[in-house]
C-alpha cells in the first residue's frame, strides 16, 4: 500500500545478499511503477531500470539526451513501489567526474540499492549497437573512483560497464575489468559479449559479481538462466523485454480497432480490471478509507491475466 515497506537500505543489504548467494539474479527491466510491482509479484529477485527504456518513454533515442534529474526522478517512482532491490542505468554518469560523484548520491536519495557507469563517450549509443566509441582507460577509471567515492552508503553497489568488447576485442575487455575492478568497482557488466566464453574470460579475470544483459535484437544470443549461471554470471538484466511486450500487444490491439471498429476482439489478450486492482491493493487502502474499496470488479475475463 502506498509504496514499499521495505528501506533502501535493506534493500541495498538485501542485494549483496543476493549477489553472494551463488544463485543467478534475474532482475527484468521496470518501464513503469505498476511493472515493477508485477516483478515482484511473479517472484523475481529485483528490478533494473534501463536508461533506453527510460529514453523511449520520453519518445527520445538512448543516446545521452535524458538528464540527471530525468532519470533519477522516474527511477525513484519505480524503486520505490517494490520490496526488490533497483538498480539503475547511469549512462555516462551524466557529465565529468564531479558529476559522477552528485549522479551517485541523487541515485542514493532517490532509493536505489545500486547503478551502473559505462565507458562510453559522449554523445553514447546503445550498447548493441555499431560503431561505439570509448574512453581511454584513464577517464574510464575517474569515474568509477569517482563514484565510490561519492556514496554515504557503503552497500551501495557501483557497478562499471565497459563497452570496449565492441572496439578492442574480448582481452581488452578482461585488461579493463580488472583495472575498473582496482579502481573500485563492486560489479562488472561487460557490455554486448557475443558468446559464454566471452563472459567466461570476464569471470575468469575477476572476483567481483559479473552482470549479463540479455536484451533483444542484440549482439548476444539469448542465453537461458541456467546457461549464464554454469559460467559464473550473477545477475542478467532483461532490460526492455517489458517494454517491448507491452508495445507489441498496443500495436496489435490499436490495429485491431482500427480493422474491427471495437477492441472487443482483443479484451481476452488484456489485463483484467481485477487483476489491475489487486496489483495497486486497492482492498488494502481501506486502512486509510473503508469507501475506497466497497465495490466488486466485474468478474467477466477475471480468469484472464
Amino acid at each position: 500500500m502506498l509504496y514499499a515497506k521495505t528501506t533502501a537500505a535493506q534493500k541495498r543489504i538485501d542485494l549483496r545478499a543476493k549477489l553472494n548467494s551463488g544463485k543467478l539474479q534475474q532482475f527484468p527491466g521496470a518501464f513503469n511503477p505498476l511493472s515493477a510491482k508485477l516483478i515482484q509479484d511473479k517472484g523475481f529477485d529485483g528490478v533494473y531500470i534501463s536508461g533506453a527504456v527510460l529514453s523511449a518513454d520520453l519518445g527520445l533515442p538512448d543516446i545521452g539526451l535524458t538528464t540527471l534529474t530525468e532519470v533519477a526522478g522516474r527511477a525513484k517512482q519505480i524503486a520505490r513501489m517494490t520490496d526488490l532491490p533497483a538498480i539503475v542505468d547511469a549512462d555516462t554518469g551524466f557529465g565529468e567526474p564531479m558529476n559522477v560523484a552528485r549522479s551517485v548520491q541523487e541515485f542514493e536519495d532517490a532509493g536505489l540499492a545500486g547503478l551502473h557507469i559505462e565507458d562510453q563517450i559522449n554523445p553514447k549509443r546503445c550498447g548493441h549497437l555499431d560503431g561505439k566509441a570509448v574512453v581511454d582507460l584513464d577517464t574510464a577509471l575517474k569515474r568509477i573512483r569517482a563514484a565510490a567515492d561519492a556514496r554515504r552508503d557503503e552497500n551501495f553497489l557501483i557497478m562499471a560497464r565497459t563497452d570496449v568488447a565492441a572496439v578492442e576485442g574480448t582481452a581488452a575487455a578482461v585488461n579493463r575489468a580488472k583495472a575498473l575492478v582496482d579502481a573500485g568497482a563492486d560489479a562488472i557488466f561487460p557490455e554486448a559479449m557475443h558468446t559464454l566464453a566471452d563472459f567466461e574470460a570476464i569471470r575468469q579475470a575477476v572476483e567481483v559479481p559479473i552482470l549479463a544483459n540479455m536484451t533483444e535484437f542484440g549482439k548476444s544470443e539469448l542465453f537461458t538462466a541456467e546457461q549464464l549461471s554454469g559460467v559464473g554470471i550473477n545477475m542478467v538484466i532483461y532490460p526492455v523485454t517489458l517494454l517491448r511486450s507491452a508495445m507489441g500487444a498496443a500495436e496489435r490491439t490499436l490495429d485491431t480497432i482500427l480493422a474491427a471498429g471495437t477492441q472487443q476482439p482483443a479484451v481476452a489478450e488484456m489485463q483484467t480490471r481485477a487483476r489491475l486492482y489487486e496489483l495497486v491493493d486497492y482492498e488494502g487502502y481501506n486502512h486509510f478509507d473503508s469507501a475506497v474499496f466497497n465495490f466488486s470488479a466485474p468478474q467477466q475475463f477475471t480468469t484472464q491475466l
